[in-house]
Parts: C-alpha cells; structure tokens; sequence
C-alpha cells in the first residue's frame, strides 16, 4: 500500500506524462489545406486536370514523411466554375475546416472574388491564373501559377515574328479569347505583326465556320486561335483555311485535343509540358503520374502538382505552424516546378517569363516538343 506522500509523488509524474502524450498526439495531427477547383461547369476540364495533380502531390509528400512528420490534409471543395459559389466555398474552407491556404482558383473571376476575403486574413492563395485585373497588384499573399494574358499574347506574337508570318488572321471567344485579345492587339506593332482580319464568336458557340471563312478570306499566312473548345479549330480546316495554326497554353490539353478530331493538325502551342518528351525537371512528375493514372499529363495537373509542392516547401521552412504573414512571406520566392520556374517574390506574383514556355506542334493528334525558344 501506496502511503499519501508516495502517492502525491507519483500524481505529478502522471499528468507529466498525459501532457507529453497530448502536446505529441497534437503535433501529429493532419495540415489541413483547401483546393478550391471548378471540378463542374465551364472550366471543368482545367479543374478536372487541376484536381488529378493536387491529389498525386499530396499522396507523394505524404508516402515521403508529409510535412515535418505531419500529414497534408486537403479538402478539395468544386465551385462549379462560378464565383458566387468560389466565395461561398472559400469561407466554409476557411472558417469551418481552418485551412492554412488554398490551392486554386482555377478561373480569374473566382480568383479576383476570393482574394477580397484571402488578403485580410493574409492566407496564402496558389491560384491556377495569371495576375488579372489591378486589384491583384495589392493582393500579396495571392501567388500565380499560369502567365498572365500579355505574357501568353507575347508568346504567341513572338513566334509568328521569328517564323516570317507577318500577316495573321485572329479568331477567339468572347471569353478567354477575349482577354488574351484585350493583351494582344495593343503589342502587334511590337513584333512587326499586322492583323488582316478578326473575328470573334460567343463562348458557348458550336459552330464558328461563319467567322472562320471570313479569316480565310483575308488570306493570312497563319491563324491566332484563341479559345477553351474544339470547335474553331474544326472549323478553320473545314473551310480549306491549311495555314498554320498557332494557339494558346489553355487548350493544349489531350481532351480538347480528342473534339478537334482530324483537325487536330499542324497547331503549334506555346505551353509548358510535352509529357512525351518531359525536361529533366519534369520527369519525376511525369512519371508519378504515368503510374498513378495510367496515361500522360499536360500542364495543367503539374500546376496542380507544383502548387502542393511549393506550399509544402514554405510549410516546411517554417516548421508547418506558421501565422498566414510568415508563410506568405516563405512562399514568396524562386521556386523550380514541373510546369517551369516561377518566382513568386515578382512583381505579378509568379514571376513566369517567355524563356519558361516550351513550344510544341501537333501533329495528327500528337504533341512534339519543338527546338524553339523566343528572342523576347
């Protein structure tokens, strides 16, 4: 039998021990981080492809010891390409899963509406867009994972300029089409482009052949495309137009790439992974996800899998319980992806330079990655 001064020792040593077991079984606990996709709706297949490298990274960080031995949780939530519903989404991952960060938007105008709420709180935003309207410019804590829109007209231009086709023909949507437009048209005087005709056709449009004839007509020596579907692209070889194509990283995708059919043909993309010829800093992804999913990626899933990665880095460096400020603050650095190297500390938060493109052709429905890199 224990006499009261044994047992007032032993209590102590007791709580001691509950106390080292709970503040262990609190640091184990999961690092629970949003991604706020458009899963449904009109950006779907960028959020879809979004989605599949969110979740390999994750899998990856955590089957290599997760963040300093803790977990990463990430809640993905769908906004149904809507920002209405992305503000909606963003406060429930915010106030009611106490997320450390968000991993998208994948559209400007979910972007632009959740970084009103993101930017008081300084939680870290990796958005799956380039730096839009001016409001952005104050929204520090909002880094950027695609180019913004002159930096893609730019790429466009640039090889048209270096390939003698002077004259060209544009036809884009009244949606992403337009924006890039927008860059576009003050910048071909640049480049010693001129723009013979310029059409334009509703974002939910399937058939484009008016517009396309009228691009025909003006006889260009190549056609700017501009567009998230399929459709222009069938209808510029419908009308006889066989010029080359030269389009925009957001459709360089395998199931845009599928709707085009046998118009799938001479296009050329300045975009950032030809998983059938991978950069050496692109091979590790590639083949995670090759063993994951059983096909090859596009840039789009290695922005998701970049996004995971840097926010992993930035945890880490600041031992993965870090106030919003610090870890903004960590983020916002050079950081070598998959997709290319990014310099979130920039100016426009991402810091995605011409040099970073690669430039491949489609050729009958395959992509090649092509020897060329821009001037400027």
């Amino acid at each position: 039998m224990q006499t009261p001064g044994k047992l007032l020792k032993w209590i102590p040593l007791t709580s001691l021990a509950c106390m080292a077991f709970t503040v262990q079984a609190q640091s184990a606990e999961p690092i629970r981080v949003g991604a706020l996709l458009s899963v449904t709706g009109g950006l779907a297949a960028l959020g879809q492809n979004q989605r599949e490298g969110v979740l390999l990274a994750q899998k990856v960080v955590n089957e290599r010891g997760g963040v300093n031995g803790r977990k990463l949780d990430i809640v993905v939530e769908d906004d149904a390409s809507s920002p209405d519903s992305a503000v909606s989404k963003a406060n429930a991952l915010i106030h009611n899963q106490k997320v450390r960060a968000i991993i998208g938007p994948s559209g400007i105008a979910q972007s632009v509406a959740i970084g009103a709420i993101t930017q008081k709180l300084n939680l870290p935003v990796l958005a799956f867009t380039g730096l839009g309207p001016a409001i952005e410019k104050q929204r520090t804590c909002v880094f950027h994972l695609t180019p913004a829109q002159e930096l893609n007209a730019r790429s466009m231009l640039s090889y048209a300029r270096d390939h003698k086709l002077t004259k060209v023909g544009v036809l884009h949507d009244t949606g992403y089409g337009q924006v890039i437009w927008n860059a576009m048209k003050g910048l071909t005087q640049e480049y010693g482009v001129s723009v013979v005709a310029q059409e334009k056709f509703d974002i939910a449009a399937t058939d484009a052949t008016t517009q396309a004839a009228k691009v025909k007509a003006a006889a260009p020596d190549a056609v700017f495309v501009m567009s998230a579907s399929p459709v222009p692209f069938r209808n510029v070889r419908q009308v006889k137009l066989n010029v080359p194509i030269i389009s925009v990283h957001g459709n360089a995708t395998y199931e845009i790439v599928k709707g085009m059919g046998d118009a799938a043909d001479n296009i050329i993309y300045p975009e950032f992974l030809v998983a059938e010829d991978p950069q050496p800093n692109q091979k590790e992804f590639v083949e995670a996800f090759k063993k994951e999913y059983g096909r090859l990626p596009k840039h789009f899933s290695a922005m998701g899998w970049d996004a995971v990665m840097s926010l992993t880095d930035a945890l880490k460096a600041t031992q993965a319980d870090p106030s919003g400020d610090k870890l903004c603050a960590a983020l916002r650095k050079p950081f070598q992806g998959a997709t290319t190297k990014y310099d979130f500390s920039a100016p426009d938060m991402g810091g995605m330079t011409l040099a970073g493109f690669t430039y491949s052709k489609l050729d009958k429905g395959v992509f090649t990655r092509l020897p060329y890199k821009p001037a400027k």
